[in-house]
């Protein structure tokens, strides 16, 4: 498979940043796309709703399905995916990209927001998947995709931020244990992370300002390392932890400058990065305090 033209996916989220950017890269092909996320009304501080996603997403050649849907909720989940196949037929990519932040140590973390982190992270991944699962299994290439890190376990990763660790990681289970339990349906289950900083309202309210914006890469950089891993064949690609430089390198790509905000500037590496993958590229990063 080349493109995605015709294909059905449910994102959670998607109405900004990562999630858009991956709706509007499958959109060129013709995809179909449902948005299932609470941006009904728009942010003072952050750009999107769910429909001017949809908008954008028409624009670009896709069908869109705007659908107000909290994953917190199984009802919410349940009806939003009933939605997608009434409209659509079924179900081919499930892309959880949904996810809540908070960067704090453990006595500065309220339970409050330890739990909407992990309803949203951990729950809500297994709660969308779960529930797109009937529908994938009737697939011909059925993919879920994970906005998750690889299970890197040193313990640098938690230390900062345990419960923020403990929520994302959560995400990058599923794809573990979900790869090999999907295997016999030749589902493909796969994580997909960044090598640097992305430059998302993330990172421009929570990790630094327009200083780390500056260091960032621009979405499209995992939006098009997510389209090749979901034209492949599902059979063959699943149980990867994938990091979006390395499966442009494997698709051929050498330079990367026009995904960067400062082309020749310096890049700010994303947390979770194993050390590992730094070895294997070129491209150099700074990795502060890591």
């Amino acid at each position: 498979m080349t493109d995605l033209k015709n294909k059905t996916i449910f994102m959670s989220g998607g109405s900004r940043g990562i999630g858009l950017a991956i709706a509007l890269r499958a959109a060129r092909d013709g995809a179909n796309v449902a948005i299932a996320a609470k941006t009904v009304d728009p942010h003072p501080k952050l750009p999107g709703t769910i429909y001017s996603a949809a908008e954008e997403i028409e624009a670009a050649g896709g069908q869109a399905l705007p659908l107000v849907c909290d994953i917190r909720y199984e009802e919410q989940v349940v009806a939003a995916v009933d939605a997608v196949v009434e409209r659509f037929g079924g179900i081919d990519i499930c892309v959880n990209n949904a996810s809540a932040i908070q960067l704090t140590p453990t006595e500065m973390t309220d339970m409050k927001r330890f739990d909407l982190m992990h309803q949203i992270n951990t729950r809500g991944t297994f709660l969308v998947s779960k529930t797109c699962l009937p529908h994938l299994k009737k697939s011909d290439n059925a993919h879920i995709l994970n906005l998750a890190p690889p299970l890197d376990m040193a313990p640098k990763w938690f230390a900062p931020h345990v419960a923020y660790t403990m929520a994302k990681y959560g995400m990058s289970m599923c794809t573990l244990g979900m790869a090999q339990e999907f295997s016999r349906q030749k589902i493909g289950v796969n994580s997909l992370w960044p090598l640097t900083a992305i430059d998302t309202a993330a990172v421009r309210n929570l990790l630094g300002g327009d200083a780390v914006s500056k260091m960032s890469r621009k979405p499209e950089i995992m939006a098009d390392a997510a389209h090749a891993i979901l034209v492949r064949d599902a059979a063959e690609c699943s149980g990867n932890f994938f990091i979006d430089e390395m499966v442009l390198r494997a698709e051929g790509m050498s330079d990367f400058s026009a995904y960067a905000n400062d082309p020749g500037g310096k890049l700010a590496a994303d947390f979770f990065v194993p050390d590992s993958i730094f070895d294997e590229t070129p491209t150099e990063v700074i990795r502060s305090g890591w």
